[in-house]
């Protein structure tokens, strides 16, 4: 949650700044309809759709049918007359052909899981070397070049401070693994307690190969980082004679590094081919002479994560009609509500580009490719709109009375306070929705400000705003299905960004970049 004093400042701006309701954005506004967005996403998450996973056949389906509506609507095709911008994707099938502790051996997204890609490589070791959370002074004097680390994967715990857990790597572990690298290690093994239950419930979806970038570049020369489960923790540090959690409790309050008489094996190899990829773009030029070269951008992204893979399932579908066609239906939504403005003679003053990305879920590639390599520059680019997940109620909010009217709002103030109390004044005048800012912080833990497709705007300084209803619990699971979809909050949803694009497709002046947020290492 962001400080009182923004807070206070958002209402007192909501209170002013927007208080007449504009009758032709109202008009539009009211376009956007529960009928029309059931139809779109008991389509895009059909079974027919398989989920649409990137590179698979069903994503090309549901981006055959996105440039459709697209067309239908009267969007300019701004590639080249297409509406789609190739993103050019590689699978790297990574082979894991040895992965053994004490002669005990693990299995990958089981076990451990290896984001990346990295140089193939045949380890062998008769030690490893404990470094506990890796700290400048755990690593004082310590040779570790050619060797495995064994390294716990959480923040350091502070007295006073809450301590992160979670595996994913926070700024401070960031630069502790750019050190430990920087001193040549043969494989980092990071250890977490949280991986063995995720690992459970999604190494099975997980476990395929990854996609990336094309990229004529050298295999990663680095140490990898595996994560590993305490399982494998144990194993390793069992000669010690305690325990991977007592080690761990014995580091909190002491130096313990040392090395450990282990034998490990660790074997890994690449295999990489091309894939078919499209980001699919409609556009909407604006009417007036002087900002009509500057963009507005809608985002969502629309794969999924495809196939049920784990053996006995009986759904074989990840539908994700939440995640994320609910925000796919929303900008198509949003797209006809502009549209038939503009048929109407009251198109935005502004330009208007819906952008529909592909690869999100393996690690934003399409928003990346975009980004890098834009169709307007985004110099012209004003803000981005992203839309992930709208259609359901999160877990936190089940039950309560605000269940069926609240959005979380990420990172409306990372980068312009202009763009945050707009987006307040929409909903105080339009929507009148809850606006949780719960998540609206770098620093959260979740790190959902990283974990979608605004964010590759918003590290070229790019204002954002990401609207998202929560994790719950079919969230990447075969429960996320079209008839779980709350269609009028999913509206409203969709409304407060429609509202919030209005104001900034229409109004004099753009969003001023006022805030500098650190970004993330990729």
């Amino acid at each position: 949650m962001k400080k009182l004093s923004l807070w206070i400042t958002g209402l007192a701006i909501s209170a002013t700044a927007c208080a007449q309701q504009n009758p032709t954005a109202l008009k539009y506004g009211n376009v956007i309809n529960a009928t029309d967005a059931k139809k779109h996403l008991s389509i895009l998450a059909s079974d027919e759709f398989e989920g649409r996973e990137t590179g698979k056949p069903g994503a090309e389906k549901a981006a055959n049918y996105i440039a459709a509506e697209f067309k239908k609507l009267g969007l300019q095709a701004p590639v080249n007359g297409s509406y789609f911008l190739d993103v050019p994707l590689t699978e790297n099938a990574l082979k894991i052909t040895t992965f053994s502790v004490n002669g005990q051996a693990f299995t990958n997204w089981k076990d451990f899981f290896m984001p990346g890609s990295f140089a193939d490589k045949n380890i062998t070791a008769n030690d490893i070397v404990y470094v506990g959370y890796g700290t400048a002074a755990e690593l004082e004097g310590v040779d570790i070049t050619g060797k495995i680390v064994l390294l716990i994967n959480e923040d350091k715990p502070e007295e006073g401070k809450k301590t992160n857990t979670s595996y994913r790597a926070t700024a401070q572990r960031q630069a502790i693994l750019k050190v430990i690298r920087e001193k040549n290690p043969a494989a980092i093994l990071g250890a977490n307690g949280e991986l063995g239950p995720l690992l459970k419930r999604f190494g099975g979806s997980a476990g395929g190969a990854s996609i990336s970038i094309k990229k004529e570049t050298v295999a990663n020369p680095l140490a990898p980082l595996f994560n590993i489960t305490t399982a494998i923790a144990d194993a390793l540090v069992k000669p010690t004679g305690k325990t991977y959690e007592e080690l761990k409790a014995a580091t909190a309050t002491a130096k313990q590094t040392q090395v450990i008489k282990t034998p490990a094996a660790i074997a890994f190899n690449t295999e990489k081919k091309d894939v078919k990829a499209v980001d699919v773009l409609g556009f909407m030029p604006g009417s007036d002479p002087k900002l009509k070269s500057e963009v507005l951008v809608f985002s969502a992204h629309y794969d999924h994560i495809g196939l049920v893979t784990k053996p006995g399932a009986t759904d074989k579908v990840n539908n994700g009609a939440d995640d994320d066609g609910s925000g796919t239906t929303g900008i198509l939504e949003i797209a006809r509500a502009f549209s038939q403005a503009k048929k109407d003679g009251k198109g935005p003053r502004r330009s208007v580009l819906f952008l529909g990305n592909v690869g999100e879920e393996k690690g934003l590639l399409g928003s990346e490719w975009y980004t890098d390599h834009p169709v307007y520059p985004l110099a012209n680019t004003i803000a981005d709109l992203n839309i992930d997940m709208i259609g359901r109620v999160g877990e936190e909010y089940i039950g309560k009375p605000d269940s069926a009217n609240y959005v979380y709002s990420i990172g409306s103030a990372m980068l312009s306070t202009d763009l945050h109390k707009i987006g307040e004044a929409a909903n105080a005048t339009y929507t009148k929705m809850k606006l949780d800012y719960k998540y609206d912080d770098p620093n959260d833990p979740n790190r959902f400000y990283y974990r979608s497709d605004h964010y590759n705007f918003a590290r070229y300084g790019v204002p954002i705003i990401f609207y998202f209803n929560g994790v719950h619990a079919d969230y990447h699971a075969p429960g996320d299905e079209v008839s779980k979809i709350n269609f009028p909050l999913l509206v409203k949803r969709a409304q407060l960004a429609f509202f919030t694009g209005w104001e900034l497709a229409n109004r004099d002046a753009r969003p001023v970049v006022d805030v500098k947020t650190p970004t993330a290492a990729k």
